[in-house]
C-alpha cells in the first residue's frame, strides 16, 4: 500500500514539474529579468535622436488625445513607442514611411543600437528607485515568421519570442490569460487584464509587447499631516474637494520659473535620475509691488502651448528658487486606449488595412495591425509616485472573414516623468479632476 501511495505521489509531483515547466516555457524570459540589449555603436548623440522622437511623439499624441476634453490623460510615449519600434522593424514600403513619420523613428542604424542603449540604461540596477521596462514577441507557434525578423528584435529591444497558439479558442484564452499575467508581473500588478476577452481571434498571429515600471520617492517628501481636504477648481464655476499635500521647503531650493502664462516646476526623486515636471497655468491674483497694480491671471491648458522645442524652452528659463510653499493634490488613475483611430489621425492608417505591408515580418502581406492597446497606471501622494504602463500591438492575418514662488496646482495641470540628464519622457499626463479614479 506504502508503494503504491509513493508511486502515485510521484506521479502526481511529476505531472506538477511539466505542468510548471509548461507555464515557465510560455514566458519569453523571467518577466523580472528581461535581457540585455546590443547596444554597439551607439553614441550621445545618436541616444538624443531617439529621446527627440520619442518626445516629439509624445506631445504630438497629447495634442490628439487633448481633443477629448473633460477627461484625465496618462500614457507612456516610451511604451508605445517601444512597441511600435518592434513592429517597425517589421514594415516595408508605405507602412514603415508612416510609422517612421508618426514616431520620428531616425534610420535604422541610429535608431537600433541607441534604443538598445536607452533599453539598458532604464534596466540598470542597484538605482535609489525603481525603473523597468521589458519587451516581447507573442508569436503563433505554427507560422513562419522570418528569423531574421525575431533576431533582430531580440537583439536591439530584447524581445524575445515565446510560442502560443491563437488558432484553437481554448488554448487562445490560455495564451491570452498568459501575456496578461506576463504584463502583471512586470509592472507590479499594476496594469492588469491588458488584452480583454474577445480582442485575440483566430486569425492572430502575433502579438508585441512592451512594460514600463517606476516606483520613486520624493528627494523632499511631503508631511502626511499637512495634508487637508481643499478646493480643487476643474473649472471656475466646477469645484471639488480632494487631498492636498502641502510642503513649507524651508531647506530646499527646486527648479522653477514662473512664466507669463504658467508655473514650471521640477520634483525631483531620490537619485536625482528621474524627476517630475508640473506645467500650472496662472490663475488667481498677483501685486506688481512696482507699479502698485494689481493683476489678475485666468490662464488654462488651452492657453499653453505643448511641443517638444516649446518643452525645452521653457526648462531653459528654469533657475534654483527657493519657494514659499508648495500644494500638490494627491491622486490615484488608470487609463486604457484602443489607439487604432489615433494613431491612424496621427498619420499611420495604412498599417491598419489590408493593404498593409510587414513582409519584414513573414515574407509576405499576409499581416496588418488589428489593434494597438495602451494602459497606464498612476499613484501620486506625500511618499512619491507609481507608474505603469503596457503596449500591447495585435497582427493578424488578412482575411475577408475578419470585421474591424506660491506653487498651488488646484486646477487641471500637465505632468512629465523624464530621466533629467537625456530628457527622455518616460510618463506623461493630464490632472483635470484628481477625484476620478
Amino acid at each position: 500500500m506504502n508503494k503504491k501511495i509513493l508511486i502515485i505521489g510521484i506521479a502526481l509531483l511529476m505531472v506538477g514539474i511539466v505542468t510548471a515547466t509548461g507555464v515557465l516555457f510560455l514566458f519569453p524570459y523571467q518577466p523580472d529579468q528581461p535581457p540585455q540589449t546590443d547596444d554597439t555603436g551607439s553614441i550621445q548623440q545618436g541616444i538624443q535622436e531617439v529621446v527627440n522622437a520619442n518626445n516629439q511623439f509624445a506631445f504630438e499624441l497629447y495634442s490628439e488625445l487633448n481633443k477629448a476634453e473633460g477627461s484625465n490623460i496618462f500614457y507612456s510615449p516610451y511604451s508605445i513607442s517601444a512597441a511600435l519600434a518592434m513592429t517597425y522593424e517589421g514594415a516595408n514600403g508605405q507602412t514603415a514611411d508612416e510609422m517612421k513619420s508618426v514616431f520620428h523613428f531616425p534610420e535604422n542604424n541610429i535608431l537600433r543600437p541607441n534604443f538598445a542603449a536607452i533599453y539598458n540604461e532604464i534596466n540598470e540596477k542597484d538605482k535609489p528607485y525603481k525603473l523597468s521596462t521589458g519587451n516581447a514577441l507573442w508569436a503563433q507557434f505554427d507560422y513562419p515568421f522570418l528569423e531574421e525578423y525575431i533576431n533582430r528584435v531580440e537583439q536591439y529591444y530584447g524581445g524575445k519570442a515565446a510560442n502560443v497558439d491563437f488558432r484553437q479558442a481554448e488554448e487562445r484564452e490560455k495564451s491570452r490569460q498568459t501575456i496578461n499575467t506576463f504584463i502583471e508581473e512586470q509592472t507590479n500588478n499594476k496594469i492588469k487584464d491588458l488584452i480583454p476577452k474577445g480582442i485575440l481571434t483566430g486569425m492572430t498571429r502575433l502579438v508585441l509587447t512592451n512594460a514600463i515600471y517606476f516606483k520613486g520617492t520624493w528627494e523632499w517628501e511631503f508631511d502626511k499631516s499637512d495634508t487637508r481636504d481643499q478646493d480643487f477648481k476643474i473649472t471656475s464655476t466646477n469645484i471639488v474637494k480632494t487631498p492636498m499635500m502641502y510642503m513649507d521647503p524651508d531647506k530646499a531650493k527646486f527648479n522653477y520659473a514662473d512664466l507669463q502664462e504658467l508655473q514650471i516646476l521640477e520634483l525631483p526623486y531620490k537619485g536625482e535620475d528621474i524627476s517630475m515636471l508640473i506645467l500650472l497655468p496662472k490663475q488667481g491674483e498677483d501685486y506688481d509691488f512696482e507699479t502698485g497694480e494689481r493683476i489678475t491671471f485666468d490662464y488654462t491648458l488651452k492657453d499653453i502651448e505643448l511641443s517638444s522645442q516649446i518643452l525645452e524652452e521653457y526648462k531653459a528659463q528654469m533657475k534654483e528658487t527657493k519657494l514659499d510653499s508648495i500644494s500638490l493634490p494627491k491622486f490615484e488613475f488608470d487609463s486604457k486606449y484602443f489607439m487604432k483611430d489615433t494613431l491612424s489621425a496621427m498619420g499611420m492608417p495604412t498599417a491598419f488595412t489590408f493593404d498593409a505591408d510587414f513582409s519584414g515580418m513573414d515574407g509576405t502581406l499576409k499581416l496588418y495591425i488589428d489593434k494597438v492597446i495602451h494602459q497606464a497606471y498612476v499613484k501620486v501622494d506625500e511618499e512619491g509616485t507609481e507608474a505603469a504602463a503596457a503596449t500591447a500591438v495585435i497582427m493578424d492575418f488578412k482575411s475577408t472573414d475578419m470585421p474591424r514662488n506660491v506653487f498651488r496646482a488646484d486646477h487641471p495641470f500637465i505632468f512629465i516623468i523624464q530621466e533629467k540628464e537625456t530628457g527622455n519622457i518616460l510618463f506623461m499626463g493630464r490632472v483635470t479632476d484628481p477625484t476620478i479614479q
